[in-house]
C-alpha cells in the first residue's frame, strides 16, 4: 500500500479539519473479523478532492452527509473524498480482520486457559485497519468510542468506560489525539486498581496472569505514584488525560506505547520467576517513559514522522531523570549507559544513521525506518548536552513554554527551539545545527604527552559539535582527579587531572555523546584498574567504550574477554553484569571472535559465572546473573545442564523458575541431548504463552537435518504464526555445533525472509528479519548474499533497514576479524 507523503499531509490538513470521530466495533463476532462503524465529523475550507484511509477487510457502505459514495473505488487503502467548503459527516461501515502481527487490532489466545485478548497498536499507519480516518500526527480529533463485547469481557481505552444494555462499552470522550493514539484492549482482563492525586490508576493483565499481578503491583504502583508527583512538579501542567491505565497485553512488538489513558505493555515485564534489579530498574524505566509521553507526544504530538525525536528523546531523558531523583533506582544513568547507549551507538556505526532531527521524511514508512537507537539514546544525551548549554532552569521553563503554546496540539523543531531560546535569551540555531541536524558520532582522546583533549568527528559526517564533559584519572581503581570542561574546538589543554595516572578516562562521567578512546597506556592498565574501580558510571563508561572500539576493528576483542574474565567477578553492578555478559557471549565471543577460539572464550565466561555464582549472596540479583550466564555458556551437561534441568541442585531462588528451565532445555535441545517429544513433554508442563515461545526456540535448535528443515519452513512460511512465534523460531535456528546443518539456510534467508511482507506487517518482519539474520556466519559469501538482496527493488522497507543495519555488524565483524586475526598455529 502507497505511505502518505508529507506533501500528501500537508495538503490535506489544509483543506479538512476533523472536529470529531464517532467509532462503534463490534468484537463479538468470533476470531477472525469485527465490524466497525466511523462517523468523521469534518469542516472543509473549501472545494477539494481527498482521500480517508480505510484498510478494510470488506468495505460495506460509505456516505458523506448521507449521499452515498462508490466503495468500488477504494484502492490500496484510500477511499477518495470530493468535498464541498463547509461541514460534513462522513460515514463508513466496514468489516476489519484482527491482525496477528502486532499492529492494527491484535488478537491472541492464552493457552494456559484458552481465552482470547484483544489490543490496538496503531503506530505508525495501521489505525485504518481499525476505523475509518484521517490518518496523520497532525489532524487530531476527540474520540467517543463504543465497543460490543463478549459478555465476560472487560474493554479498557483512552476513556474511562461504563456498560449499557446488549453488551456496549461507552468510552468517555477524550480530548483531542492523533490517530496513531486511540487505544483499545478487551477481554477477559483482571485488575489491580488504586487512585493518587485525583487519577484512578489501572493495571490489567490476563488472567492466566493474575497472581504475578498481585505481586508486582505495589512496585509498579509506587513508581507511577511517584513519577505522576515528579511530572507534575517539572512541568507545570497536571496529567491533561482521564485515567491512567497500564494494560499488560501479550505479543506485543514494543516495549509499552503511550496511548493517552490506556498505556499498552509488553506482558513479560509481569515477571514471572526469579528477577533480576536491572529488569525491575527497566521495567520502572518504561513506567515512567511512557507516563513523560502524556506530556511529550500526546498532550503535544509531533506535525510530521520526522519530529519523532520529540516524542522519544524526552521521554528517554525525562524517565531516567525521574528514576534518579524520584525513586529507589538511583542507578539509573548507569543502565541507561549499558543499555540505551551502546544501542544508540550501534545506530550511529550502521550506514542508516541519521540527524536526531530535521531529517526529512518524505513519507510515513520513511520516518518509521530512522526509528531507532538514535531518536531514543543520542537524543537524550543530547538534551543532556542542551542543559549543560543554557542551564535546567532555563531547560524546565522552556519546557513549560513549549507544552502550554502548544498543549492538544502538534510540535515542530522549530517551535522547541523556539520556547527554549526564549527562556534562555540564547540563539539555538548553531548548536541545534551540530547536535540536532547532523549525524555522527565523535571520538573524544586524551593526549597525555601534549596536555590536551581532542575531538573527532566521523569523516563521512563532519559537525562542530561542543562537548560539555569530565575526564578523570584512576590508579588502584580509586579516582585520583577529576576535571569538569566544554570542548569547543578540535583541541584543548586539560587542567587539573594527574596525566601520569595509570588509566586516564575521557567522558567519565557519560555526559555526552562521544566514543572515548583510551590511549595505550590506559588500554593496559584496565586489566588491573578495571576490577578495582569503585565508580560505576566509569566502568560503564569503560565497557561501552570498548565495545565500540572492538565494533570499529580498534580493540581486539580478545582484550574484552581478559577483562570479562577478570572485572566481572568483582562487578557489583546488575547492569554492568549482565549487559557486558551478554555482549561478551553474543557477540564478542560468537561473532567477532575467530571460530577455532570461541570455544575457549566461551568456557572462561563459564567460570566467571560459576565464580560468582559460589560467592554471591544466595539468591541475589547477581547470583541470578551468574547462573543464567552458566546455562548459556556451560559445556558441562552431566554436571549443571541436566539436573538443573530436572529441578536438582538449583541454585537459590531457581527452584521451580519456568523461564530458567527453557533457557536449559534449548541448551540440551542446541547438543541433541533433548528430542522433540521431551519438548513437548516440557510444553505440557508449562501450557503459557511464554512456554509456548520457550518450546518453539528450542524445538528449532534440534541439530538434525529433518528439524531444520522442519523449523525453516515454520519460520517463513506458516502464516498462523504471531509475530513473536517467528521471532522465537529465529532465536534458536542457528546454534547447532555442526554449522554444516545450518549453512544451506543462509543463502535461502535472503530468498525466504524478503517475500514474507506480502502476509507479515513491516514492524513485525522487520524484528523477525533482524533475529533470523545470519550473523553466525562471517564470511565474504554471506556480505556478497547481503548486498546483492540488498541491490534488488522489491525489498520491503522495514526488511531492508534490518539487513542494512545486520550487514553492518557483518562487515564490523570481518573487519575484526582481519585486524585481530587467530594466531598461526
Amino acid at each position: 500500500m502507497p505511505s502518505l507523503t508529507r506533501d500528501e499531509a500537508v495538503a490535506r490538513a489544509d483543506l479538512l479539519t476533523v472536529s470529531l470521530m464517532e467509532v462503534e466495533l463490534d468484537l463479538d463476532r468470533g476470531a477472525q473479523t469485527f465490524g466497525s462503524v466511523t462517523r468523521i465529523h469534518l469542516t472543509a475550507s473549501g472545494d477539494g478532492q481527498t482521500f480517508v484511509d480505510v484498510k478494510p477487510e470488506t468495505l460495506h457502505r460509505a456516505t458523506i452527509d448521507g449521499a452515498d459514495l462508490d466503495v468500488t473505488s477504494l484502492r490500496e487503502g484510500r477511499l477518495p473524498l470530493a468535498v464541498t467548503a463547509g461541514e460534513h459527516v462522513v460515514e463508513v461501515e466496514a468489516t476489519m480482520a484482527y491482525s496477528h502481527d502486532g499492529e492494527g487490532l491484535h488478537r491472541a489466545t492464552d493457552p494456559a486457559d484458552g481465552e482470547d485478548y484483544v489490543f490496538s497498536h496503531l503506530f505508525l499507519d495501521a489505525a485504518p485497519a481499525v476505523f475509518a480516518c484521517i490518518d496523520q500526527p497532525d489532524v487530531k480529533a476527540p474520540y467517543a468510542v463504543s465497543v460490543k463485547a463478549p459478555p465476560e469481557w472487560h474493554v479498557i481505552g483512552n476513556g474511562s468506560g461504563t456498560i449499557a444494555d446488549g453488551g456496549v462499552w461507552h468510552l468517555a470522550q477524550t480530548r483531542p489525539l492523533s490517530t496513531y493514539f486511540v487505544a483499545l484492549c478487551a477481554g477477559p482482563y483482571v485488575s489491580v486498581t488504586d487512585e493518587h492525586d485525583g487519577i484512578r490508576l489501572g493495571l490489567w493483565a490476563r488472567r492466566s496472569l493474575r497472581q504475578q499481578l498481585q505481586e508486582h503491583a505495589p512496585e509498579m504502583l509506587e513508581v507511577t505514584r511517584r513519577s505522576f508527583d515528579y511530572f507534575h512538579s517539572i512541568f507545570g501542567i497536571r496529567y491533561p488525560f482521564d485515567d491512567y491505565d497500564q494494560v499488560f497485553v501479550p505479543e506485543f512488538n514494543a516495549g509499552a506505547m503511550e496511548n493517552p489513558g490506556c498505556v499498552v505493555v509488553r506482558d513479560a515485564y509481569l515477571f514471572r520467576g526469579a528477577v533480576g534489579r536491572d529488569e525491575l530498574l527497566t521495567r520502572a524505566n518504561t513506567i515512567s517513559h511512557e507516563m513523560a509521553h502524556m506530556w511529550f507526544g500526546d498532550l503535544v504530538s509531533p506535525q510530521w514522522w520526522d519530529d519523532l525525536w520529540l516524542n522519544e528523546s524526552f521521554a528517554e531523558y525525562m524517565a531516567h531523570r525521574c528514576l534518579v531523583e524520584a525513586t529507589e533506582y538511583t542507578e539509573a544513568w548507569v543502565d541507561s549507559t549499558m543499555s540505551r547507549k551502546s544501542w544508540g551507538y550501534g545506530a550511529e556505526r550502521s550506514p542508516s544513521t541519521h540527524p536526531v532531527a530535521g531529517s526529512p521524511a518524505p513519507d510515513a514508512k520513511s520516518a518509521l525506518a530512522n526509528f531507532d537507537g538514535i531518536s531514543y539514546a543520542k537524543g537524550a544525551a543530547v538534551i543532556r548536552q542542551l542543559i549543560e548549554f543554557i542551564g535546567d532552569d532555563a531547560f524546565l521553563e522552556g519546557i513549560r513554554d513549549y507544552l502550554t503554546e502548544h498543549s492538544f496540539g502538534n510540535g515542530t523543531l522549530a517551535g522547541f527551539l523556539a520556547a527554549m531560546s526564549r527562556a534562555s535569551g540564547q540563539d539555538l540555531a548553531a548548536w541545534s545545527a551540530a547536535w540536532l541536524e547532523t549525524s555522527g558520532v565523535d571520538t573524544i582522546a586524551v593526549d597525555r604527552a601534549a596536555g590536551t583533549v581532542t575531538r573527532r568527528a566521523p569523516a563521512d559526517h563532519p559537525a562542530q559539535r561542543p562537548h560539555a564533559l569530565d575526564i578523570a584519572t584512576y590508579s588502584g581503581g580509586v579516582e585520583s582527579s577529576r576535571t569538569t570542561l566544554t570542548l569547543e574546538t578540535d583541541s584543548a589543554p586539560v587542567a587539573g587531572v594527574d596525566l601520569t595516572a595509570p588509566l586516564v578516562l575521557p567522558n567519565a562521567g557519560d555526559r555526552t555523546w562521544a566514543t572515548p578512546l583510551l590511549d595505550e597506556q590506559s588500554l593496559a592498565a584496565l586489566r588491573t584498574e578495571l576490577p578495582a574501580m569503585t565508580d560505576a558510571q566509569a566502568r560503564a563508561v569503560i565497557w561501552v567504550g570498548l565495545r565500540d572500539g572492538a565494533a570499529l576493528g580498534q580493540v581486539d576483542p580478545r582484550l574484552l574477554v581478559d577483562l570479562g574474565e577478570a572485572a566481572l567477578v568483582t562487578e557489583t553492578n546488575d547492569s554492568i553484569f549482565s549487559r557486558a555478559g551478554m555482549h561478551l557471549t553474543n557477540r564478542v565471543i560468537r561473532v567477532l571472535l575467530p571460530e577455532e577460539e570461541q570455544d575457549a572464550a566461551r568456557a572462561r565466561m563459564t567460570a566467571v559465572g560459576e565464580q560468582v555464582l559460589a560467592t554471591a549472596e544466595p539468591g541475589s540479583s547477581l547470583a541470578l546473573h551468574a547462573a543464567r550466564l552458566v546455562a548459556r555458556t556451560t559445556d558441562d551437561v552431566e554436571g549443571r545442564l541436566v539436573p538443573w534441568a530436572h529441578g536438582r541442585d538449583l541454585p537459590v531462588g531457581l527452584e521451580g523458575d519456568a523461564d530458567f528451565r527453557w533457557i536449559l532445555i534449548g541448551q540440551l535441545t542446541r547438543r541433541g541431548i533433548l528430542t522433540g517429544d521431551e519438548v513437548d513433554e516440557a510444553l505440557a508442563q508449562d501450557r503459557t504463552m511464554t512456554g509456548q515461545l520457550g518450546a518453539l526456540t528450542a524445538r528449532a535448535a534440534i541439530p538434525t537435518e529433518a528439524g531444520k528443515a522442519a523449523a525453516w519452513a515454520d519460520l517463513t512460511t506458516n502464516r498462523e504464526r504471531s509475530n513473536h512465534e517467528l521471532v522465537a523460531i529465529a532465536a534458536g535456528f542457528w546454534g547447532p555445533a555442526d554449522r554444516s546443518l545450518v549453512e544451506p539456510y543462509v543463502e535461502r534467508y535472503f530468498a525466504d525472509i524478503p517475500p514474507m511482507s506480502a502476509w507479515l506487517g513491516e514492524d513485525a518482519l522487520a524484528r523477525v528479519a533482524t533475529m533470523a539474520y545470519p550473523s553466525r556466519f562471517v564470511s565474504e559469501r554471506t556480505l556478497e548474499l547481503s548486498r546483492a538482496t540488498l541491490a534488488r527493488t522489491d525489498i520491503d522497507q522495514g526488511v531492508r533497514r534490518a539487513i542494512v543495519d545486520a550487514q553492518s555488524e557483518l562487515e564490523e565483524a570481518l573487519a575484526s576479524r582481519r585486524a585481530f586475526p587467530a594466531a598461526r598455529p
